[in-house]
């Protein structure tokens, strides 16, 4: 059953897609309104929620360090006991050999408490390592959300120029027909060769293959952008320019304070560092509180045994030698941590890098965008002139065809352009640590994963959870 639900989704999901490329909803969506629906939404970062929820419970676990232990423990016995006794010897003869048979119930239950005292700062490390753990998690679920909305602007903007991709070649299309039908009618009354025809022809053969891969490219990001955002696209607007640092210094002071992926390979190092006490706690003196109280009960021969024993007291111990293993197991907490310092730099070097290169491409493509505009200008007014002369005889259809192919590829490059600067601008936001729900403004209850872990941080007992599914 669940095989059939699965290939009916995947179905529908193929052919919402395919029917998008040829037809476009009525309804507008905006770039903020696809970023909401994926933040409700979108199973990745749902997922990582939840994983951010079983995480938090790692602070419990290492707090349950300080509490007792309790258990019950209980016996029931039957015992049945049979001797024969060999016959003895008298005057008046041999007396006969006699059998006793004896049967017993008896059983026993006691309790345990046992209230762990020391444990060499174990419990203490490991709480801390728990709580940096939880920390990490929590700005890697910040990159997780950064990372989706950043998915959704490349689906939206994808889709966006796609559309625009198909139809300028449609327009090449009908363009270069146009121009075959004049070829042929001119070539008909004399006035062009047939070379000039096949040239035609062979330029609107080549325009509908740049049609087709349009077309396909198109389909292929609308169907990214149902993964992404669950839903089909329909009219698309282009975005508004977003707001990034006035320099690319404050660009990167400001991801060196809040950079999610930085933050999370700090918070990563500190539990490493904790964990190497909890290593060494295996090597210290543990206490431990141990309290319990036994009743037994016995019926054996007739006769009612009971007995109650209580007992309180402390145990000490001490290690004198683990075979090794625990000294191993020191060892390799200092040498992760040391890996985990190491790559606090590698991580840091990788964002810069990623600021860096988003901010000089954001910067660029504003003067790429121009270029290009004054590019299709130009075109347009050459393709015009070139047309007008070929009309009258000092042109050859070749220079009709170059004019034409120059125009549409100027106007592919200014699409381009425009989708990589909306790109660009919001990977500098990425990039930096403000691509998240609360910082771009969506309107949308915002997650607060400090909610779960209040709730469970101190909880002592009890299995029931809040998931998503």
């Amino acid at each position: 059953m669940t095989g059939n639900w699965v290939r009916a989704f995947l179905s529908g999901v193929a052919f919402s897609a395919a029917a998008v490329v040829l037809t476009v909803s009525a309804s507008a969506d905006t770039l903020f309104g696809a970023m909401e629906k994926a933040y409700v939404t979108n199973p990745t970062l749902n997922a990582a929620r939840a994983g951010q929820r079983a995480t938090d419970e790692l602070v419990p676990q290492a707090l349950s360090g300080w509490r007792p232990t309790i258990g019950v423990f209980g016996e029931v016995n039957r015992t049945r006991t049979s001797q024969q006794s060999a016959p003895i010897f008298t005057p008046e003869g041999p007396d006969v050999d006699s059998l006793a048979v004896n049967s017993a119930t008896g059983g026993d239950v006691s309790i345990q408490l046992a209230q762990p005292l020391f444990r060499g700062f174990g419990t203490v490390s490991q709480t801390k390592s728990a709580e940096a753990r939880v920390d990490a998690s929590k700005q890697g679920l910040l990159g997780t959300e950064q990372q989706v909305l950043f998915d959704v602007v490349q689906s939206y903007m994808d889709v966006y120029a796609g559309r625009q991709y198909v139809a300028l070649r449609r327009q090449d299309v009908s363009a270069l027909q146009a121009q075959v039908k004049a070829a042929k009618d001119r070539f008909a009354v004399g006035e062009i060769t047939r070379t000039d025809v096949a040239q035609a022809e062979a330029r609107l053969a080549e325009s509908q293959s740049f049609l087709v891969n349009a077309q396909t490219d198109l389909a292929r990001a609308v169907a990214s952008y149902v993964q992404v955002v669950g839903v089909e696209p329909g009219k698309l607007s282009y975005p508004k320019v977003v707001r990034i640092p006035k320099s690319l210094k404050t660009a990167l002071d400001i991801a060196g304070d809040i950079n999610p992926q930085l933050l999370a390979q700090a918070f990563v190092e500190v539990a490493a560092n904790s964990d190497i006490n909890v290593a060494f706690s295996n090597l210290l003196p543990s206490a431990d509180l141990v309290a319990s109280a036994s009743a037994s009960d016995s019926d054996f021969a007739q006769s009612k045994n009971t007995a109650s024993v209580m007992q309180v007291g402390a145990q000490l111990t001490i290690p004198l030698y683990e075979s090794g293993f625990v000294y191993s197991q020191v060892r390799q907490a200092k040498q992760l941590a040391s890996q985990s310092r190491i790559q606090v730099i590698e991580v840091a070097r990788s964002v810069r890098q990623a600021v860096a290169s988003s901010w000089n491409a954001y910067v660029g493509l504003a003067q790429i965008i121009k270029n290009t505009r004054t590019q299709v200008s130009a075109a347009q007014l050459a393709l015009n002139g070139v047309q007008q002369e070929y009309q009258a005889g000092t042109r050859t259809t070749l220079d009709v065809l170059d004019a034409q192919r120059f125009l549409v590829q100027a106007q592919v490059l200014q699409v381009t352009a425009e989708r990589n600067r909306v790109v660009s601008g919001y990977q500098l936001l990425a990039a930096i640590g403000h691509l998240t729900a609360g910082d771009v403004g969506l309107k949308v209850p915002i997650y607060d994963p400090d909610a779960n872990y209040q709730r469970v941080r101190d909880k002592w007992i009890g299995t029931d959870v809040k998931t998503v599914e």
